[in-house]
């Protein structure tokens, strides 16, 4: 059924960079999964400002920077926080079951 959301799974917990952002891939999506200091978070892994991978970027355990323009992003909300950064990121539902970290896509 087209359109219709799933759980999926998308990494193991174990496999996570702790207290990092950590790339993953489902189908040709590209997400980062953030370790906070809040709990794990996912988005996609595009800057919304320069489409530079975040994954790639510095993490403090809140917030992401952006390696390509420096635009800053809370990883708990998606909030954009620094120029260039303006739009938020879309954060992607997700849950851990079994030890695996799942996204609601």
């Amino acid at each position: 059924m087209r359109g219709r959301r799933v759980w999926q799974d998308l990494m193991a917990v174990t496999e996570l960079e702790k207290g990092d952002v950590t790339p993953a891939k489902l189908g040709s999506r590209e997400f980062a999964i953030y370790d906070t200091v809040d709990g794990i978070r996912v988005s996609l892994a595009r800057c919304t400002h320069g489409a530079a991978n975040l994954c790639d970027g510095y993490f403090d355990g809140k917030f992401i920077e952006c390696p390509l323009h420096q635009g800053l992003f809370d990883a708990r909300s998606g909030e954009a926080k620094a120029a260039p950064a303006r739009k938020s990121l879309f954060m992607i539902e997700n849950r851990i079951i079994d030890g695996m970290i799942q996204v609601y896509i």
